[in-house]
């Protein structure tokens, strides 16, 4: 016997929502009564999507469609009804009248409710306000939704509902699709672009048993049946480098990465990074790729270099604005960078500038919380920022005049870092020594600091040629596509904290 879904709360909303759940309920046993229960309809064979009626009316008036979708409004009385149907193209208007219809089939019409499923099928027209409309000749409930659509969900102060019942958020708010869609644009730009520049793609481990490639804190599982440790990758760099070294000249990968971090509008544990390596280029080259990559995600998704993000004008257009790192802390918070060279003084800058020094801090970290502090929300074009001391960045090439810094640049858009890239250190003994020491700040608590990779090394050991690596954040660059405040507007399902257990938010 069918059951009445379990409604959790006690508050009025959660009795009204009981209330209309029990109705929607007998309106299924009803068309089970008559032999129409429609969680048995297997398929549906639709025609044509509402879009291409609505963008083809005058080739198609008179025509007869089959079209299915979700019903997503409906009004009339007596023996008119309009409804109007939602596919993943758009809306439609259904006609449906009792004369074409015939009593027991528009009887059967009380039982769909806004948000049931439905096919139809009818000849194309205008109605007499001018709606391109289909007439129905005959219809199918192909879905019961038992649980009703929010009236109010679009603008919820809790946004976290919404993040959390992405299933409703899509339904209700087609800018959340028209998000999605363009995220799957710049996707398909990306590979387009890297795949008609002669670059396989290819997949690397997400489980590994060293997790290298980045400074971050990784997911720890366990592996049964060998009895070890692994890691849910921070990264793929390492064996992508593998790659080179094994003669694949030009790789990327578009890849999930997991860091064990927290949560806020630009992080989110769980997250998908473009990276890309080619054999003997460098990081001038990677610069000039990424600039073209940018351009194309934003000419296949909005259609022009320049565009607003939150109030700020962006343009994209190359070439972009290059200034090093410690240039940038120069120009913008006046800070004395010859400092910066060993911990000891960068510390006392830090405190003499009032920026807090966790006891765990290393150098990288001190850098960063200036650079976050002076810089970076001052830049809001796209920006190159380059040349990382070596002390911060253990595998990019060192500068042949500056042993000190390295061929390494980040890129910066309206606040934010979208990109990483460097020549690649391809010098095993060097990135043996950049690893000891990374092995060192790790004993003295840097969690995120880089392990030894032993195996890693040896295949340097046989040697990878010059090469030019770069990672694009892709969440992150949706999000200035889309103009999306917070990355978890661009994931669908994005890790959120657990649910209490209302459903108040539904009324």
């Amino acid at each position: 016997m069918r059951r009445l879904p379990v409604v959790r709360g006690t508050n009025v909303a959660d009795g009204v929502l009981h209330d209309i759940m029990a109705q929607r309920l007998e309106k299924l046993r009803a068309l089970e009564a008559e032999g129409r229960n429609p969680f048995l309809v297997t398929e549906y064979r639709r025609t044509h999507l509402a879009k291409e009626i609505l963008d083809n009316f005058a080739a198609m008036e008179n025509q007869t469609v089959r079209v299915a979708g979700r019903v997503m409004s409906r009004r009339g009385q007596g023996k008119v009804t309009f409804m109007h149907l939602q596919d993943v193209s758009g809306q439609i208007q259904g006609f449906f009248r009792f004369d074409d219809l015939g009593e027991a089939a528009y009887e059967r019409l009380k039982l769909v409710d806004i948000g049931d499923i439905l096919g139809i099928e009818g000849y194309i027209f205008r109605t007499r306000t001018g709606e391109i409309s289909i007439h129905v000749s005959g219809f199918e409930i192909l879905t019961k939704a038992l649980r009703p659509l929010p009236e109010k969900w679009h603008g919820l102060k809790d946004v976290e509902t919404r993040y959390r019942r992405r299933y409703v958020d899509l339904i209700v708010n087609p800018e959340v699709r028209e998000t999605f869609i363009a995220r799957s644009r710049a996707v398909q730009a990306i590979r387009a672009l890297l795949d008609g520049r002669g670059f396989l793609e290819v997949e690397t481990p997400m489980m590994q048993a060293i997790p290298g490639g980045a400074a971050a804190r990784p997911f720890i599982t366990h592996h049964n049946a060998l009895d070890i440790d692994l890691y849910l990758r921070i990264a793929p760099e390492l064996y992508l480098k593998r790659l080179i070294v094994g003669g694949l000249e030009k790789v990327y990968e578009i890849n999930r990465n997991f860091r064990n971090e927290g949560i806020s509008t630009k992080h989110n544990p769980e997250f998908t990074m473009l990276e890309v390596y080619e054999a003997y280029a460098n990081y001038e080259d990677m610069m000039r790729l990424c600039e073209e990559l940018f351009a194309a995600t934003a000419l296949a998704t909005r259609g022009t270099l320049t565009f607003d993000y939150q109030g700020q004008a962006i343009d994209l257009t190359p070439p972009w604005r290059r200034i090093s790192l410690f240039d940038s802390l120069r120009e913008f918070g006046g800070i004395d960078t010859s400092q910066l060279l060993d911990f000891e003084s960068a510390k006392a800058l830090c405190r003499a500038l009032g920026i807090h020094v966790d006891e765990r801090a290393t150098l990288s970290t001190l850098i960063n919380n200036l650079f976050e502090e002076f810089v970076e929300g001052q830049i809001t074009q796209p920006t190159f920022i380059t040349d990382f001391p070596t002390a911060i960045s253990p595998l990019a090439k060192r500068r042949r005049d500056d042993p000190e810094m390295t061929e390494r640049f980040e890129v910066y858009v309206a606040g934010r870092e979208l990109a990483n890239a460097f020549s690649e250190l391809n010098d095993p003994i060097d990135q043996r020594g950049r690893f000891e020491e990374q092995v060192r700040e790790r004993a003295a608590g840097d969690e995120e600091a880089h392990p030894m990779d032993e195996d890693y090394i040896r295949a340097l050991e046989y040697g990878l040629p010059p090469t030019g690596g770069l990672g694009i954040g892709i969440d992150r660059l949706v999000m200035l596509l889309t103009d999306s405040p917070s990355i978890r507007d661009v994931i669908l399902f994005p890790q959120l904290k657990p649910e209490k257990g209302t459903e108040e938010e539904e009324e």
